[in-house]
């Protein structure tokens, strides 16, 4: 049995056992003790304190199942507080009645706990463990004064009055007596302030508990020595339509060990999501992937891959990730690119059509003018409120004069030198092929426009030597048509084709397919299914900016 499997039946257990020692601490806190031990325990320990080890026994209950899970994830904090809990649990048992029987169960999970003491790793977000332990302390201190003030202005709720000392002595006496100290409400309200001290203890340690265990939330972006190492990397190993975009401001790096690979994530919740394979010498992918892997695992994340290509499938399997076809990629062959004969009539035509009208395609080399920018700003918050959707980010580049000016820019004007329609060009680094990005023209404009605007793009880089030119992922795309595609693909395949009317997915395809491209498969790479959810989650996030609410309008 290998080392990594071993850890595996370890957590689980560990967490199963956690999960077990929390529900056998409720069970035991409400239920009577044996009368035999109950009695010997009477003449060492006075009422209250084994009173008060029923409650310690019902509040690590109920931690220790909110912990459970945290332990599965390898969280540090949950590990030094499960074991502070044990103890406790252990103690509380022998208090309240020589329980040996549970004592024995939260012992054997100690002992499990300190031997795997070097496994748990992941930490939790810093502000958020400060922030976890100031509600914590609030906590206890609002619900002492919430207690002590409604205590002793209500009179005439309760079997007695209360003065301000006694009051304090009946609040802590709700937690740590197992009949509140003979407390007795006499109205309906009286109860109901009773049980309201418990709820808001309750939620609010709860709350504390989640803000202590949160995943690291990375909010400072990549430094400028960051961003310089990435870009020499990308420019020696980038080769894909995506390279461009990793070197953009959304994005974190993570180097290999060597230093020699680079991978572009953006953390959103429990995902930290890369934007395509590791980049770097095909010898160093394993190593970038594994210190990934655990990078992540120290961050309490869970690592996914967006639109991989098909070269290195074997290898994240290996690893234990989970492979799903996401769409397939559209590449026109350039030098195969003609607008003769049969195939190229439809294509003539449009382009005949709009040179008659007047219209004109120009290409702008870098650095872009402010002019220019201007009147692309203009068409492209036109196009917004067209497709009434906001920027998207992650794998598409965003209307940003920064990124833009540094561009090659493709506009078609009109007659009188307006332009209705702009691309920006990316290069693909170590390809000899070129990609175009945003795609954006005005409200109103001629039929044919975009395929006009398309056509001069492959004859003028066909021109000038590219091999071909990408034309962008077709999502859904060829998911699920075999019948060895596994279940998850045949779920996509059901959505590409029921989604149709609201994202017009085989639309987009068969325009892109009318320029006859070579197809190329894309996947999403994720740890597995259990964590696919915040994968899913994180990936929205990414890609729309955290503007969840106009990711779906646009």
């Amino acid at each position: 049995m290998n080392t990594e499997l071993r850890t595996r039946i370890g957590l689980w257990s560990a967490a199963f056992l956690t999960g077990l020692v929390g529900v056998v601490n409720l069970v035991s806190a409400v239920t009577p003790n044996l009368h035999e031990r109950n009695h010997w325990l009477k003449q060492f320990l006075p009422f209250d304190i084994r009173a008060s080890g029923h409650i310690f026994a019902a509040l690590t209950g109920f931690v220790l199942l909110t912990l459970a899970a945290n332990l599965l994830r390898r969280k540090r904090l949950a590990w030094l507080l499960t074991i502070t809990l044990l103890i406790i649990s252990i103690l509380s048992h022998l208090i309240k009645g020589l329980d040996f029987e549970e004592s024995l169960l939260s012992g054997v999970l100690l002992m499990q706990l300190l031997l795997m003491r070097d496994v748990f790793t992941a930490k939790s977000d810093p502000p958020s463990i400060a922030q976890g332990v100031r509600v914590l302390i609030a906590a206890l201190l609002f619900t002492l004064a919430y207690g002590t003030i409604g205590f002793y202005l209500l009179d005439g709720k309760f079997s007695e009055n209360f003065n301000w000392g006694e009051a304090v002595a009946q609040t802590f006496a709700m937690f740590f007596t197992e009949d509140n100290a003979g407390l007795r409400p006499k109205s309906r309200f009286g109860d109901y302030f009773a049980n309201s001290i418990y709820i808001i203890a309750a939620s609010t340690i709860a709350y504390a508990v989640f803000m202590l265990l949160r995943p690291v939330f990375q909010r400072n972006s990549a430094t400028l020595k960051e961003r310089q190492q990435a870009r020499d990397i990308v420019e020696k190993y980038g080769r894909s339509s995506l390279a461009a975009f990793t070197l953009l401001s959304d994005k974190s790096y993570f180097f290999s060990p060597s230093g020699r690979s680079v991978i572009a994530y953006v953390p959103r919740g429990r995902g930290a999501i890369a934007l395509g394979d590791p980049i770097g010498p095909i010898e160093d992918r394993e190593e970038a992937l594994v210190s990934f892997q655990q990078f992540c695992q120290r961050n309490d994340w869970y690592p996914a891959f967006y639109q991989i290509l098909p070269d290195d499938i074997d290898l994240y399997k290996s690893r234990g990730f989970q492979v799903v076809k996401i769409g397939e990629e559209a590449i026109v062959d350039l030098k195969a690119f003609t607008l003769q004969g049969k195939a190229g009539k439809n294509l003539r035509t449009a382009v005949n059509r709009m040179t008659k009208l007047g219209y004109e395609v120009k290409f702008y080399q870098p650095p872009i003018s402010n002019d220019l920018l201007r009147q692309l700003k203009s068409v492209s918050d036109e196009w917004l409120q067209l497709v009434q959707g906001s920027e998207k980010k992650f794998s598409l580049g965003w209307f940003d004069e920064a990124y833009l000016r540094e561009c090659e820019i493709v506009t078609v004007q009109s007659s009188h030198g307006d332009i209705i329609a702009f691309a920006n060009i990316l290069s693909e680094y170590q390809l000899n092929e070129v990609t175009n990005d945003m795609m954006r023209h005005r409200k109103s404009i001629e039929n044919g426009t975009m395929d006009f605007l398309f056509i001069s793009m492959f004859q003028y880089y066909k021109e000038r030597g590219y091999d071909g030119f990408n034309i962008g992922l077709s999502a859904l795309a060829g998911v699920g048509e075999n019948q060895e595609s596994q279940r998850l693909e045949k779920v996509l395949r059901y959505l590409y084709k029921h989604l149709e009317r609201f994202y017009n997915f085989q639309g987009l395809h068969a325009y892109k397919d009318k320029f006859h491209p070579r197809w190329e498969s894309r996947y999403l790479v994720y740890p597995n299914l259990t964590a696919l959810p915040d994968v899913v989650v994180a990936l929205v996030r990414a890609d729309s900016g955290d503007r969840l609410l106009d990711y779906f309008k646009g």
